[in-house]
Protein backbone atom coordinates (compact mmCIF):
# COMPACT_ATOMS: atom_id res chain seq x y z
CA UNK A 1 0.00 0.00 0.00
CA UNK A 2 1.48 3.37 -1.05
CA UNK A 3 1.13 6.69 0.76
CA UNK A 4 -1.28 7.93 -1.90
CA UNK A 5 -3.26 4.71 -1.68
CA UNK A 6 -3.70 5.19 2.05
CA UNK A 7 -4.84 8.76 1.42
CA UNK A 8 -7.46 7.56 -1.06
CA UNK A 9 -8.74 4.95 1.37
CA UNK A 10 -9.12 7.65 4.00
CA UNK A 11 -11.84 9.24 1.86
CA UNK A 12 -14.06 6.19 2.36
CA UNK A 13 -14.01 6.58 6.14
CA UNK A 14 -16.66 9.32 5.94
CA UNK A 15 -18.29 8.59 2.61
CA UNK A 16 -21.27 10.87 3.10
CA UNK A 17 -19.08 13.91 3.70
CA UNK A 18 -16.77 12.97 0.83
CA UNK A 19 -19.72 12.57 -1.54
CA UNK A 20 -21.24 15.90 -0.50
CA UNK A 21 -17.91 17.64 -1.01
CA UNK A 22 -17.44 16.04 -4.43
CA UNK A 23 -20.95 17.14 -5.45
CA UNK A 24 -20.26 20.69 -4.26
CA UNK A 25 -17.04 20.72 -6.29
CA UNK A 26 -18.93 19.32 -9.30
CA UNK A 27 -21.55 22.09 -9.10
CA UNK A 28 -18.79 24.70 -8.94
CA UNK A 29 -17.09 23.13 -11.96
CA UNK A 30 -20.34 23.13 -13.96
CA UNK A 31 -20.85 26.84 -13.20
CA UNK A 32 -17.21 27.56 -14.07
CA UNK A 33 -17.44 25.68 -17.38
CA UNK A 34 -20.68 27.41 -18.32
CA UNK A 35 -19.07 30.83 -17.84
CA UNK A 36 -15.93 29.75 -19.68
CA UNK A 37 -18.06 28.47 -22.56
CA UNK A 38 -19.87 31.80 -22.77
CA UNK A 39 -16.61 33.74 -23.06
CA UNK A 40 -15.14 31.18 -25.47
CA UNK A 41 -18.24 31.17 -27.69
CA UNK A 42 -18.36 34.97 -27.64
CA UNK A 43 -14.78 35.19 -28.89
CA UNK A 44 -15.02 32.29 -31.34
CA UNK A 45 -16.45 34.57 -34.04
CA UNK A 46 -13.11 36.37 -34.11
CA UNK A 47 -11.04 33.24 -33.61
CA UNK A 48 -12.63 31.39 -36.53
CA UNK A 49 -13.05 34.41 -38.82
CA UNK A 50 -11.77 34.17 -42.38
CA UNK A 51 -8.31 35.64 -42.79
CA UNK A 52 -8.87 36.72 -46.39
CA UNK A 53 -12.00 38.86 -45.89
CA UNK A 54 -11.93 42.62 -45.41
CA UNK A 55 -14.93 44.55 -44.06
CA UNK A 56 -15.38 48.20 -45.08
CA UNK A 57 -17.85 50.34 -43.15
CA UNK A 58 -18.59 54.00 -42.41
CA UNK A 59 -15.73 55.59 -40.50
CA UNK A 60 -17.98 57.04 -37.79
CA UNK A 61 -20.22 54.11 -36.93
CA UNK A 62 -21.37 50.79 -38.26
CA UNK A 63 -25.01 51.90 -38.49
CA UNK A 64 -24.31 54.67 -41.03
CA UNK A 65 -24.45 53.73 -44.70
CA UNK A 66 -22.09 54.06 -47.66
CA UNK A 67 -22.83 54.98 -51.30
CA UNK A 68 -23.37 51.96 -53.51
CA UNK A 69 -20.78 53.31 -55.98
CA UNK A 70 -18.03 52.62 -53.42
CA UNK A 71 -18.35 48.92 -54.25
CA UNK A 72 -16.80 49.40 -57.69
CA UNK A 73 -13.85 51.25 -56.19
CA UNK A 74 -13.29 48.36 -53.79
CA UNK A 75 -13.49 45.82 -56.59
CA UNK A 76 -10.87 47.73 -58.59
CA UNK A 77 -8.42 47.87 -55.69
CA UNK A 78 -5.23 45.75 -55.88
CA UNK A 79 -5.42 42.20 -54.47
CA UNK A 80 -9.24 42.26 -54.24
CA UNK A 81 -10.75 39.24 -55.97
CA UNK A 82 -14.44 39.81 -55.34
CA UNK A 83 -16.51 42.24 -53.29
CA UNK A 84 -20.12 42.23 -52.11
CA UNK A 85 -22.32 44.32 -49.87
CA UNK A 86 -25.22 44.05 -47.45
CA UNK A 87 -27.72 46.11 -45.45
CA UNK A 88 -29.09 45.33 -42.02
CA UNK A 89 -32.85 44.96 -42.40
CA UNK A 90 -33.94 44.44 -38.79
CA UNK A 91 -36.85 42.18 -39.71
CA UNK A 92 -39.19 40.22 -37.47
CA UNK A 93 -41.80 37.61 -38.22
CA UNK A 94 -45.16 38.89 -36.85
CA UNK A 95 -46.09 35.29 -36.06
CA UNK A 96 -42.98 34.96 -33.88
CA UNK A 97 -42.59 38.51 -32.63
CA UNK A 98 -40.33 37.57 -29.72
CA UNK A 99 -37.79 35.73 -31.91
CA UNK A 100 -34.70 37.72 -32.87
CA UNK A 101 -32.66 36.89 -35.96
CA UNK A 102 -30.45 38.69 -38.41
CA UNK A 103 -32.11 39.74 -41.68
CA UNK A 104 -29.79 40.98 -44.42
CA UNK A 105 -30.39 42.49 -47.83
CA UNK A 106 -27.46 41.27 -49.96
CA UNK A 107 -26.12 41.36 -53.48
CA UNK A 108 -27.41 38.13 -55.00
CA UNK A 109 -24.65 37.77 -57.58
CA UNK A 110 -21.63 37.98 -55.26
CA UNK A 111 -22.67 37.38 -51.65
CA UNK A 112 -22.19 33.61 -51.62
CA UNK A 113 -18.90 33.97 -53.49
CA UNK A 114 -17.56 36.04 -50.60
CA UNK A 115 -19.15 33.71 -48.01
CA UNK A 116 -18.61 30.19 -49.42
CA UNK A 117 -18.97 28.80 -45.85
CA UNK A 118 -22.73 29.28 -46.31
CA UNK A 119 -23.57 26.08 -48.19
CA UNK A 120 -26.57 26.32 -50.53
CA UNK A 121 -27.63 23.65 -53.08
CA UNK A 122 -26.73 24.94 -56.54
CA UNK A 123 -30.21 24.43 -58.01
CA UNK A 124 -31.86 26.28 -55.12
CA UNK A 125 -29.28 29.08 -55.33
CA UNK A 126 -30.10 29.50 -59.02
CA UNK A 127 -33.82 29.62 -58.22
CA UNK A 128 -33.20 32.28 -55.57
CA UNK A 129 -31.15 34.45 -57.94
CA UNK A 130 -34.10 34.60 -60.33
CA UNK A 131 -36.72 35.23 -57.62
CA UNK A 132 -36.68 38.88 -56.59
CA UNK A 133 -38.72 38.14 -53.45
CA UNK A 134 -36.81 34.98 -52.66
CA UNK A 135 -35.05 34.36 -49.36
CA UNK A 136 -32.41 31.96 -48.06
CA UNK A 137 -32.51 31.14 -44.35
CA UNK A 138 -30.23 29.31 -41.96
CA UNK A 139 -31.05 25.74 -41.00
CA UNK A 140 -31.29 26.58 -37.28
CA UNK A 141 -33.68 29.47 -37.93
CA UNK A 142 -35.80 27.40 -40.31
CA UNK A 143 -36.12 24.60 -37.77
CA UNK A 144 -37.00 26.96 -34.93
CA UNK A 145 -39.70 28.83 -36.85
CA UNK A 146 -40.97 25.82 -38.78
CA UNK A 147 -40.06 27.18 -42.22
CA UNK A 148 -39.40 24.96 -45.22
CA UNK A 149 -38.54 25.55 -48.86
CA UNK A 150 -41.53 27.07 -50.68
CA UNK A 151 -43.09 28.74 -47.64
CA UNK A 152 -44.36 32.31 -47.85
CA UNK A 153 -42.97 34.59 -45.14
CA UNK A 154 -43.93 38.13 -44.14
CA UNK A 155 -41.52 40.31 -42.17
CA UNK A 156 -41.88 43.66 -40.45
CA UNK A 157 -38.92 46.01 -40.20
CA UNK A 158 -38.36 48.83 -37.73
CA UNK A 159 -35.88 50.38 -40.18
CA UNK A 160 -37.67 49.99 -43.50
CA UNK A 161 -41.47 50.32 -43.16
CA UNK A 162 -43.68 48.49 -45.58
CA UNK A 163 -45.21 45.10 -46.38
CA UNK A 164 -42.31 42.74 -46.99
CA UNK A 165 -43.23 39.37 -48.44
CA UNK A 166 -40.75 36.60 -49.23
CA UNK A 167 -40.60 33.03 -50.49
CA UNK A 168 -38.15 30.64 -48.84
CA UNK A 169 -36.16 29.38 -51.82
CA UNK A 170 -33.44 27.57 -49.88
CA UNK A 171 -32.09 26.68 -46.46
CA UNK A 172 -28.34 27.03 -46.01
CA UNK A 173 -26.00 25.14 -43.71
CA UNK A 174 -22.68 26.34 -42.32
CA UNK A 175 -19.30 24.75 -42.93
CA UNK A 176 -17.45 27.05 -40.48
CA UNK A 177 -18.06 27.91 -36.83
CA UNK A 178 -17.95 31.64 -37.53
CA UNK A 179 -21.13 31.54 -39.63
CA UNK A 180 -24.45 32.34 -37.99
CA UNK A 181 -26.98 29.63 -38.84
CA UNK A 182 -29.95 31.86 -37.98
CA UNK A 183 -29.70 34.53 -40.67
CA UNK A 184 -32.39 35.54 -43.16
CA UNK A 185 -30.88 36.60 -46.51
CA UNK A 186 -32.79 38.28 -49.35
CA UNK A 187 -32.17 40.45 -52.43
CA UNK A 188 -30.77 43.94 -51.93
CA UNK A 189 -32.49 45.01 -55.17
CA UNK A 190 -35.87 44.17 -53.63
CA UNK A 191 -35.10 46.52 -50.75
CA UNK A 192 -33.49 49.25 -52.85
CA UNK A 193 -36.31 49.45 -55.40
CA UNK A 194 -38.78 50.06 -52.59
CA UNK A 195 -36.84 52.96 -51.10
CA UNK A 196 -37.56 56.66 -51.70
CA UNK A 197 -35.00 58.45 -53.85
CA UNK A 198 -33.22 59.96 -50.84
CA UNK A 199 -32.47 56.53 -49.34
CA UNK A 200 -31.78 54.64 -52.55
CA UNK A 201 -28.42 53.16 -53.63
CA UNK A 202 -26.96 53.06 -50.12
CA UNK A 203 -25.29 50.01 -48.57
CA UNK A 204 -24.59 49.14 -44.96
CA UNK A 205 -21.11 47.66 -45.42
CA UNK A 206 -18.85 46.15 -48.07
CA UNK A 207 -17.04 42.83 -47.73
CA UNK A 208 -14.22 41.81 -50.06
CA UNK A 209 -12.03 38.73 -50.46
CA UNK A 210 -8.33 39.22 -51.14
CA UNK A 211 -6.00 36.96 -53.08
CA UNK A 212 -3.77 36.19 -50.06
CA UNK A 213 -4.58 36.41 -46.32
CA UNK A 214 -1.30 38.24 -45.78
CA UNK A 215 -2.58 41.12 -47.91
CA UNK A 216 -5.68 41.79 -45.79
CA UNK A 217 -4.16 44.53 -43.62
CA UNK A 218 -2.55 46.31 -46.60
CA UNK A 219 -5.78 46.13 -48.57
CA UNK A 220 -7.70 47.66 -45.66
CA UNK A 221 -5.29 50.59 -45.45
CA UNK A 222 -5.37 51.10 -49.22
CA UNK A 223 -9.16 51.10 -49.33
CA UNK A 224 -9.44 53.75 -46.63
CA UNK A 225 -6.95 55.94 -48.52
CA UNK A 226 -9.14 55.74 -51.62
CA UNK A 227 -12.05 57.28 -49.74
CA UNK A 228 -10.10 59.77 -47.61
CA UNK A 229 -10.96 62.70 -49.86
CA UNK A 230 -14.62 61.70 -50.32
CA UNK A 231 -17.59 63.11 -48.43
CA UNK A 232 -17.96 59.77 -46.66
CA UNK A 233 -14.80 58.21 -45.23
CA UNK A 234 -14.45 54.53 -44.39
CA UNK A 235 -12.82 52.18 -41.92
CA UNK A 236 -11.62 48.85 -43.30
CA UNK A 237 -10.47 45.87 -41.23
CA UNK A 238 -9.84 42.21 -41.81
CA UNK A 239 -12.77 40.13 -40.57
CA UNK A 240 -10.96 38.92 -37.45
CA UNK A 241 -10.10 42.46 -36.35
CA UNK A 242 -13.58 43.64 -37.22
CA UNK A 243 -15.18 40.95 -35.06
CA UNK A 244 -12.70 41.62 -32.26
CA UNK A 245 -13.49 45.35 -32.29
CA UNK A 246 -17.19 44.52 -32.10
CA UNK A 247 -16.57 42.23 -29.15
CA UNK A 248 -14.52 44.94 -27.44
CA UNK A 249 -17.75 46.83 -26.79
CA UNK A 250 -18.70 44.05 -24.41
CA UNK A 251 -15.30 43.71 -22.74
CA UNK A 252 -16.71 44.79 -19.36
CA UNK A 253 -19.19 41.90 -19.45
CA UNK A 254 -16.45 39.41 -20.33
CA UNK A 255 -14.23 40.70 -17.52
CA UNK A 256 -17.12 40.38 -15.09
CA UNK A 257 -17.57 36.76 -16.14
CA UNK A 258 -13.87 36.10 -15.58
CA UNK A 259 -14.14 37.59 -12.09
CA UNK A 260 -17.18 35.46 -11.28
CA UNK A 261 -15.31 32.38 -12.54
CA UNK A 262 -12.43 33.17 -10.18
CA UNK A 263 -14.85 33.64 -7.27
CA UNK A 264 -16.41 30.24 -7.99
CA UNK A 265 -12.99 28.60 -7.88
CA UNK A 266 -12.18 30.33 -4.58
CA UNK A 267 -15.42 29.06 -3.06
CA UNK A 268 -14.64 25.56 -4.32
CA UNK A 269 -11.18 25.75 -2.71
CA UNK A 270 -12.68 26.83 0.61
CA UNK A 271 -15.12 23.92 0.53
CA UNK A 272 -12.30 21.45 -0.09
CA UNK A 273 -10.13 23.06 2.57
CA UNK A 274 -12.90 22.84 5.16
CA UNK A 275 -13.49 19.15 4.43
CA UNK A 276 -9.79 18.29 4.63
CA UNK A 277 -9.35 20.32 7.81
CA UNK A 278 -12.17 18.40 9.49
CA UNK A 279 -10.62 15.11 8.43
CA UNK A 280 -7.23 16.12 9.81
CA UNK A 281 -8.73 17.09 13.16
CA UNK A 282 -10.55 13.76 13.41
CA UNK A 283 -7.37 11.78 12.65
CA UNK A 284 -4.87 13.78 14.69
CA UNK A 285 -4.24 10.96 17.15
CA UNK A 286 -3.73 8.51 14.26
CA UNK A 287 -1.10 10.79 12.76
CA UNK A 288 0.58 10.84 16.15
CA UNK A 289 0.71 7.05 16.23
CA UNK A 290 2.13 6.94 12.70
CA UNK A 291 4.81 9.44 13.68
CA UNK A 292 5.60 7.37 16.79
CA UNK A 293 6.27 4.22 14.75
CA UNK A 294 8.66 5.97 12.39
CA UNK A 295 6.78 7.89 9.71
CA UNK A 296 8.22 11.33 8.92
CA UNK A 297 6.40 14.71 8.93
CA UNK A 298 6.49 14.83 5.13
CA UNK A 299 4.67 11.47 5.00
CA UNK A 300 1.80 12.99 6.98
CA UNK A 301 1.76 16.03 4.70
CA UNK A 302 1.68 13.79 1.61
CA UNK A 303 -1.32 11.89 2.99
CA UNK A 304 -3.28 15.07 3.58
CA UNK A 305 -2.42 16.72 0.26
CA UNK A 306 -2.98 13.52 -1.78
CA UNK A 307 -6.38 13.02 -0.16
CA UNK A 308 -7.41 16.54 -1.11
CA UNK A 309 -6.09 16.22 -4.67
CA UNK A 310 -8.02 12.99 -5.19
CA UNK A 311 -11.19 14.53 -3.77
CA UNK A 312 -10.83 17.62 -5.94
CA UNK A 313 -10.11 15.56 -9.06
CA UNK A 314 -13.11 13.31 -8.36
CA UNK A 315 -15.38 16.32 -8.00
CA UNK A 316 -13.89 17.87 -11.13
CA UNK A 317 -14.46 14.68 -13.15
CA UNK A 318 -18.04 14.53 -11.93
CA UNK A 319 -18.51 18.20 -12.82
CA UNK A 320 -17.16 17.73 -16.34
CA UNK A 321 -19.37 14.66 -16.76
CA UNK A 322 -22.42 16.71 -15.79
CA UNK A 323 -21.41 19.81 -17.73
CA UNK A 324 -21.02 18.08 -21.10
CA UNK A 325 -24.71 17.11 -21.58
CA UNK A 326 -25.95 20.19 -19.72
CA UNK A 327 -24.04 22.64 -21.93
CA UNK A 328 -23.88 20.80 -25.26
CA UNK A 329 -27.33 19.20 -25.33
CA UNK A 330 -29.43 21.69 -23.37
CA UNK A 331 -28.02 25.21 -22.95
CA UNK A 332 -26.00 25.15 -26.16
CA UNK A 333 -28.90 24.15 -28.37
CA UNK A 334 -31.16 26.76 -26.83
CA UNK A 335 -28.59 29.55 -27.24
CA UNK A 336 -27.73 28.61 -30.83
CA UNK A 337 -31.41 28.62 -31.75
CA UNK A 338 -32.32 31.83 -29.94
CA UNK A 339 -29.08 33.84 -29.89
CA UNK A 340 -27.31 32.55 -32.97
CA UNK A 341 -26.33 36.06 -34.08
CA UNK A 342 -24.11 36.39 -31.02
CA UNK A 343 -23.26 32.71 -30.37
CA UNK A 344 -23.31 30.76 -33.66
CA UNK A 345 -21.38 27.94 -31.99
CA UNK A 346 -21.96 27.28 -28.28
CA UNK A 347 -20.26 24.07 -27.21
CA UNK A 348 -18.11 22.78 -24.38
CA UNK A 349 -14.69 22.29 -25.96
CA UNK A 350 -12.01 19.81 -24.79
CA UNK A 351 -9.62 22.60 -23.83
CA UNK A 352 -12.03 23.94 -21.22
CA UNK A 353 -12.76 20.44 -19.88
CA UNK A 354 -9.06 19.73 -19.43
CA UNK A 355 -8.61 23.13 -17.77
CA UNK A 356 -11.44 22.41 -15.33
CA UNK A 357 -10.02 19.01 -14.39
CA UNK A 358 -6.54 20.43 -13.89
CA UNK A 359 -7.82 23.32 -11.77
CA UNK A 360 -9.97 21.02 -9.63
CA UNK A 361 -6.98 18.80 -8.84
CA UNK A 362 -4.58 21.71 -8.37
CA UNK A 363 -6.91 23.68 -6.11
CA UNK A 364 -7.61 20.49 -4.21
CA UNK A 365 -3.91 20.30 -3.41
CA UNK A 366 -3.75 24.03 -2.64
CA UNK A 367 -6.68 23.75 -0.23
CA UNK A 368 -4.77 21.14 1.80
CA UNK A 369 -1.54 23.10 2.19
CA UNK A 370 -2.39 24.68 5.55
CA UNK A 371 -4.02 21.55 7.11
CA UNK A 372 -1.11 19.43 5.83
CA UNK A 373 1.49 21.81 7.26
CA UNK A 374 -0.25 21.94 10.64
CA UNK A 375 -0.56 18.13 10.75
CA UNK A 376 3.11 17.65 9.91
CA UNK A 377 4.19 20.08 12.64
CA UNK A 378 2.33 18.32 15.48
CA UNK A 379 4.44 16.94 18.30
CA UNK A 380 3.94 13.19 18.68
CA UNK A 381 2.90 13.33 22.33
CA UNK A 382 0.41 16.15 21.68
CA UNK A 383 -1.07 14.38 18.66
CA UNK A 384 -1.54 11.10 20.51
CA UNK A 385 -3.19 12.75 23.49
CA UNK A 386 -5.49 15.00 21.39
CA UNK A 387 -9.16 14.06 21.06
CA UNK A 388 -10.94 15.39 17.96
Amino acid sequence: MTLTGLAVRNLSRNRFRAILTAVAVAIAIVAFLLLRTVTWAWASGAAFAARDRVVTRHKVTFVMTLPRKYVEDVRNAPHVQVATWANWFGGKDPKHDSEFFGALAVDSTTYFDVYPEMSVPSDQLDTWKHDKQGAIVGDVLAKKLGWKVGDKVHLDSGIYPGDWSFTVDSIYTATARSIDRSTFVFHWDYLNDSMPAARRDMVGWIVSRVDEPGHSADVGVALDKIFDDRDTQTRSQDERSFNASFLAMFSAILKAMDIVSAVILVIMTLILGNTIAMGVRERTSEYGVLRAIGFLPQHVAIWVVAESIVLGAAGGALGVGLAWPFINLAVGRYIEENMGSFFPYFRLVPENMILALALAAFLGGAAAVIPAWRASQLRVIDAVRRVA
